[in-house]
């Protein structure tokens, strides 16, 4: 067994450059992950879901709407959250902007089968929320209402999240078709099981 070195101390906080590159990572997942759903026609929860919806209707790219949608809510996550975690969401919501217009001149998913879109675009969406979320950053919208809600009273951010998206993908019953409705919740869930299962207190040393 490998011993443990005392130098390095349980919980030390990370340095800028590691803050920078885990937001970066974190939009190119949910970027990816919004490609592959707008590409089979999909939707989600959270504010990726009403994005993809705003999406169909008009022309301007799933992660630009995503950003633009955000901006009533940085006020609120300046006010509980705090400055640190509302400035690193305003600057993921400007990254997601950014490789969301990059990613149109670089690449066309054409044809993705609905299942790989739902499981794989929810399953890299819910990787990059929680990557944010371990780097005390989110997504705005409803990823800061469900991280408050951990923070101040336990709620599992996961099993909120939920709720949450229940509503809005009622809300797309006349956007999109019945088969396209159930993958969509497939993609809410595979999101939400990613929270569920790594995004609990006390899992990670890093702050």
């Amino acid at each position: 067994m490998q011993p443990r070195d005392d130098s390095l101390p349980l919980g030390r906080p990370h340095s800028v450059a590691e803050d920078a590159y885990a937001l970066a990572i974190g939009c190119i997942l949910l970027v990816i992950g919004l490609m592959f759903l707008k590409a089979a026609g999909l939707v989600t929860g959270g504010v990726a879901g009403i994005a993809l919806l705003l999406s169909y209707r008009l022309p301007i790219p799933a992660g630009v709407l995503f950003t633009l949608i955000n901006i009533p809510f940085f006020a609120f996550a300046h006010k509980a959250m705090g400055a640190k975690f509302a400035v690193k969401s305003l600057l993921v919501n400007c990254g997601i902007a950014l490789f969301s217009a990059v990613s149109r001149l670089s690449i066309n998913v054409v044809d993705v089968h609905p299942a790989f879109a739902a499981l794989v675009g929810g399953t890299v969406i819910g990787l990059g929320i929680l990557v944010l979320a371990r780097h005390q950053a989110g997504v705005g919208g409803t990823g800061v209402i469900t991280l408050w809600l951990q923070n101040t009273r336990g709620w599992n951010a996961g099993r909120t999240q939920i709720a949450i998206d229940v509503v809005i993908l009622a809300i797309s019953i006349p956007v999109i078709s019945g088969p396209q409705l159930g993958w969509s919740a497939l993609s809410a869930a595979a999101i939400s099981l990613i929270l569920i299962a790594w995004h609990r207190p006390g899992r990670y040393i890093g702050h």
